[in-house]
């Protein structure tokens, strides 16, 4: 029994004795606050747009465009799907169609481990808060990976197919394609993530200078 306490101790960390807890109370209550708002921040980006495309060809001078959720697509897909298959991309409603169905799900893991750390008070914390921090990096790697594979691997048979060397998509900025241009945006969803991932960092922070004393001196007994 003792051996598992030591173990459990070893990954929750030291509890907070009741004393130090009233004495001290705002020094824990920070990293959990801060915690609770990167998840808030994370939960509430689901819902907004992460990524827009605007397309400007002859035909629509006032350009098309694509916004992408975490989960969807909007806009006027179908138009920019229609000057695309011109030069012989596919679809876009084919590209990353897994992440798109397991988005909300792997959002809500994300969300209990940064939760987790309120319960952790141990350097276990940080792995917990590992694949939150790095989800907007991921998200901009998996998008670049779909635009490239989509860019690269132009259909041959298309009708101008002859007029265009296969490309890469800008992630972000303009990019022009024959007669396209393309301007890409990072939308207010990527960036509320980006800003969850600086408060789990700052969280991380606040959590070390909390609960640190503590392992020492449980260590020390």
């Amino acid at each position: 029994m003792t051996e598992k306490l030591k173990e459990n101790e070893l990954i929750l960390g030291p509890r907070i004795p009741q004393e130090l807890w009233e004495k001290e109370k705002k020094r824990f209550l920070i990293p959990s606050i801060i915690m609770i708002l990167a998840a808030f921040i994370l939960f509430i980006s689901i819902f907004l747009p992460y990524w827009k495309l605007t397309l400007f060809a002859p035909q629509y001078p006032d350009g098309l465009e694509a916004t992408m959720y975490v989960n969807r697509l909007s806009g006027d897909i179908q138009e920019i799907d229609g000057l695309n298959h011109y030069i012989g991309m596919k679809p876009m409603g084919e590209a990353a169609v897994l992440e798109r169905t397991l988005s909300i799900f792997m959002i809500a893991g994300l969300i209990l481990l940064i939760v987790g750390t309120l319960f952790v008070h141990s350097p276990f914390a940080l792995f917990l808060c590992i694949p939150a921090i790095l989800y907007p990096a991921f998200f901009l790697a998996d998008l670049y990976f779909w635009m490239r594979t989509f860019g690269m691997n132009l259909d041959s048979n298309a009708p101008l197919s002859n007029a265009i060397e296969p490309f890469v998509p800008p992630l972000f900025g303009e990019g022009k394609i024959a007669q396209f241009l393309t301007v890409a945006s990072w939308e207010i969803g990527l960036y509320m993530s980006f800003a969850a991932s600086i408060l789990i960092i700052v969280g991380l922070y606040y959590h070390r200078k909390a609960y640190k004393p503590l392992i020492v001196g449980s260590n020390s007994n």
